[in-house]
C-alpha cells in the first residue's frame, strides 16, 4: 500500500539535488533530441532540457497552449531563487525558443509551482504554488508588463491573488489546475488544511480590485475523502467534480461531486476506491466525454497493482464504475496525471513508472475504443536518460495532432524535459 509520503519523497529527493550552477536568463534555442520507436510509428523530440538553474527544473505540471501554438508551463524548482519558474516555448523554424517568464521568489511571493498555468481574462496566466505566500501556498497571476519590452529578458509581472494561511482556508494547493466559471470566478483545491485538515475545494471571487476566498467544501477525511491533489471540472449544470487521493469508505480515495445548495455546496461521493482490482489513489483529475461519462486514472492497485484507467457512467441517478484498462505494474506506479480525449474519443495519458518497455521510467499511452473495449498503445517509453523520465504531467494536442508534455526527471541534467511526439 503506497502512501502520500512516498509520492512526496519524489519531490523532496529532487529538490535536494537542485543544481547550484546558475543559467543566464536568456532566450535560447533548445537542443533537440530525436528518438524514434519504429514499432509505434511515432517520432519523439526533446524540445527543452531543464538545467535546474535560471530556466527551472523538475516540472510536475503539463503545458498550456495559446492560439498561436506557443507552450506555457511551470517548473517546480530552479530560477533565480530556487523556488521555481514559469516559462514559454515558441516554435521558430525547425526548433523551439525557450523564454523564462517568471522566477518565483519565495515568501511572500509564491514557491514551488506544481500545477499547470491556465489562461484567464485579458490573456493573463493563472496558477498555484504549493509553498510561498505565508508559507503554505498561493494563487497567482502572470501578465506581460504594460510597457513594451525591447528584449525577451523582461519576463512577465507576477501578482499573488491569494495567500493561504493553513487554517480553515486550506493549505498547499497541489497538482490541480484552476478553472474559471463564466462570471470570472476561480475554482481550485488545496491538498491539506480546511476545517478538518484534509483539504478543501475553494472559490476566489474578484472583489474591489482584489480576490475574496470562499470555501465550498472542507473534506473530513472520512467517507467523503481526504487530500484532493487534482483540480475541479464543471458539468453543464454548474456542478463540480474531482478526486481525493485518500479517504473514502476503504481509504483508497474517492470520486466526488459538489452541487450548489442554497448558500452552500454539498458533496456526493460517486465512487470510493477499494484498493483492489478497481485501483486506488487517484492523483489525477477527471474529464467528461460528449455523453457525460467521466474518465480518470489511479496510481496504484488494480488487477496488476500498477493502477487503472476507469470510467464512471451516469445511470438512473447513480453512477456505474468500470475499469477500462489495468496498467501492468512492471514499474510499480501507474498514472499521476489527468487524461485527455481527442475528437475521435481516444484517451491519452502518461504513467509515472509504468510502460511496456524495459526501462521503468514511465510512458505516454493511447487508449482506443475498439469492439466494446479499449485497445492500449504505448506511444513512447521513456528510457530515463536524455529523453526524460517519470512524467507526472498530462498531455496536450496542437492543431496538427502533435502531443506535448513534460517529465519530472531525466534529461541531460536529470532536471526533466519538455517533449513532443509527432505522428
Amino acid at each position: 500500500m503506497q502512501s502520500k509520503k512516498q509520492f512526496c519523497n519524489l519531490i523532496s529527493r529532487t529538490i535536494s539535488r537542485l543544481a547550484t550552477a546558475a543559467l543566464a536568463i536568456a532566450t535560447v534555442f533548445a537542443p533537440t533530441v530525436v528518438l524514434t520507436q519504429s514499432a509505434q510509428a511515432q517520432t519523439y523530440n526533446v524540445i527543452h532540457t531543464f538545467t535546474g538553474g535560471g530556466d527551472g527544473g523538475n516540472p510536475e505540471a503539463g503545458l498550456t497552449m495559446d492560439q498561436a501554438g506557443n507552450l506555457y508551463g511551470t517548473a517546480s524548482v530552479g530560477g533565480g531563487s530556487g523556488n521555481g519558474t514559469a516559462f514559454k516555448l515558441s516554435k521558430k523554424g525547425s526548433g523551439w525558443v525557450f523564454t523564462p517568464l517568471y522566477s518565483f521568489q519565495g515568501p511572500p511571493d509564491g514557491a514551488t509551482p506544481e500545477a499547470r498555468v491556465i489562461f484567464g481574462p485579458g490573456g493573463s496566466l493563472y496558477g498555484t504554488t504549493y509553498f510561498g505566500g505565508g508559507g503554505v501556498g498561493t494563487v497567482f497571476s502572470l501578465k506581460p508588463y504594460p510597457t513594451a519590452c525591447k528584449t525577451a529578458l523582461c519576463g512577465w509581472q507576477g501578482t499573488v491573488l491569494y495567500s493561504f494561511t493553513g487554517g480553515n482556508d486550506g493549505r498547499n494547493p497541489a497538482l490541480g489546475d484552476l478553472i474559471f466559471d463564466q462570471a470570472g470566478n476561480l475554482y481550485g483545491t488545496t491538498s491539506d488544511g480546511g476545517a478538518y485538515g484534509y483539504g478543501t475545494a475553494f472559490e476566489l471571487v474578484p472583489s474591489q480590485g482584489g480576490w475574496t476566498e470562499k470555501i465550498l467544501y472542507s473534506f473530513t477525511g472520512g467517507n467523503d475523502g481526504s487530500q484532493p491533489f487534482a483540480g475541479l471540472i464543471f458539468d453543464n449544470a454548474g456542478n463540480l467534480y474531482g478526486t481525493t487521493v485518500y479517504g473514502g469508505t476503504y481509504g483508497w480515495g474517492t470520486v466526488y461531486e459538489l452541487t450548489p445548495s442554497g448558500s452552500h455546496w454539498k458533496v456526493n461521493v460517486l465512487y470510493a476506491f477499494q484498493g483492489e482490482n478497481d485501483g486506488g489513489y487517484p492523483f489525477g483529475g477527471l474529464i467528461f466525454d460528449q455523453s457525460g461519462n467521466l474518465y480518470g486514472d489511479t496510481w496504484s492497485a488494480g488487477q496488476d497493482n500498477g493502477g487503472t484507467v476507469f470510467e464512471l457512467a451516469p445511470s438512473n441517478g447513480s453512477w456505474t464504475y468500470s475499469v477500462i484498462y489495468n496498467f501492468d505494474g512492471s514499474g510499480m506506479y501507474g498514472s499521476a496525471a489527468s487524461l485527455v480525449m481527442d475528437g475521435a474519443g481516444n484517451l491519452y495519458g502518461t504513467t509515472l513508472n509504468d510502460g511496456h518497455g524495459p526501462y521503468g521510467s514511465g510512458n505516454v499511452f493511447k487508449l482506443t475504443p475498439s469492439g466494446g473495449g479499449w485497445t492500449y498503445t504505448s506511444l513512447y517509453d521513456f528510457t530515463g536518460g536524455s529523453d526524460g523520465a517519470e512524467p507526472i504531467s498530462n498531455v496536450i494536442f496542437d492543431a496538427n495532432g502533435n502531443l506535448y508534455g513534460t517529465t519530472y526527471y531525466g534529461g541531460v541534467n536529470n532536471n526533466g524535459v519538455v517533449w513532443e511526439i509527432t505522428p
